[in-house]
């Protein structure tokens, strides 16, 4: 049995190598913060935290409450989705003058369903380094805990507000085999599952993630038809911020051998191109690449 005392986290050897990293100058840093926990910020972050000349974020006062709670204490740079032009074009002329400066959201990663993308794209436009700094993401929390099978996931983020808009961009994804991700406010999550169930089906699992990495985190799965009611069963399942994670479209079968069938009978009664032409309306498959296997077909045929 080890009796050794377990190490604090100021006596770890990483930590000393944080500060001795480099930390270049000029250089805008992309830096995810914690999505509820403030313990889930890494480690090369909260030094960048306590280095910097400023702090762009989307809400002063969000980021100073964060600050604060690691005793820190950095000028404030207000850089949300209404000003972030004219807050790219302070960010640049800091960043010539030799500054560090540090991109956050008000929780997770800057410039993912949150500001932050302009002034990425225009302090690349100026020429200058942008250095990002890893870390919580609401998306890949909850996809980690899905256990939904698949190697790609599309990231859909905050669905239109307006119903019809919202079902014209569902049925866009009807057949989109990755797992799907969404955003959702508690105040729409309701209408959201309903359009959902409407679009995709009851059989497809969804994931609830709720709240994540908060006291009151909850992560439900279940098929899409039962999401209705585990809402309603309980006035708490409706509060938090969400994650929404769906199941993908099954692949589509492989219909290569039903178009070869159709193929060899169209071409025992007519012209190749035609008979290509006229399997590319039977199966929906490309004319061009129908032609060329019909040619194939025809070469083995003698």
């Amino acid at each position: 049995m080890n009796h050794n005392p377990p190490s604090t986290l100021a006596s770890l050897p990483v930590i000393n190598e944080v500060a001795q990293q480099t930390y270049p100058v000029s250089a805008l840093y992309v830096l995810a913060t914690p999505i509820g926990n403030v313990c889930d910020i890494s480690l090369r972050g909260l030094h960048l935290l306590s280095i910097a000349d400023a702090i762009a974020c989307e809400d002063t006062r969000n980021t100073s409450h964060l600050l604060s709670r690691y005793g820190l204490n950095r000028p404030l740079l207000a850089a949300h989705e209404h000003n972030e032009r004219e807050a790219a074009d302070k960010i640049i002329t800091r960043l010539q003058q030799g500054e560090r400066i540090a991109l956050v959201s008000d929780a997770g990663t800057p410039a993912v369903s949150d500001p932050g993308a302009r002034i990425v794209d225009a302090v690349r436009n100026a020429g200058l380094q942008v250095i990002p700094l890893p870390g919580a993401s609401a998306s890949i929390t909850a996809l980690s805990a899905s256990g939904l099978i698949n190697d790609r996931f599309y990231f859909v983020g905050f669905l239109p507000s307006k119903a019809r808009q919202r079902e014209n961009e569902l049925n866009a994804l009807l057949s989109q085999t990755a797992t799907l991700v969404f955003y959702e406010a508690p105040h729409r999550i309701v209408d959201t599952i309903d359009a959902l169930l409407q679009v995709f089906g009851p059989a497809r699992q969804i994931v609830l993630a709720r709240e994540l990495t908060k006291l009151f985190e909850t992560v439900h799965r279940c098929p899409l038809a039962a999401a209705p009611a585990w809402l309603a069963e309980d006035a708490n399942h409706q509060r938090g911020e969400f994650v929404i994670v769906l199941e993908g479209a099954p692949p589509a079968e492989d219909d290569s051998a039903e178009a070869d069938r159709i193929l060899q009978i169209l071409l025992a009664e007519l012209p190749l191109k035609q008979a290509a032409a006229l399997a590319a309306q039977i199966t929906g498959q490309k004319k061009n690449a129908l032609y060329e296997r019909a040619l194939q077909l025809k070469d083995q045929a003698g």
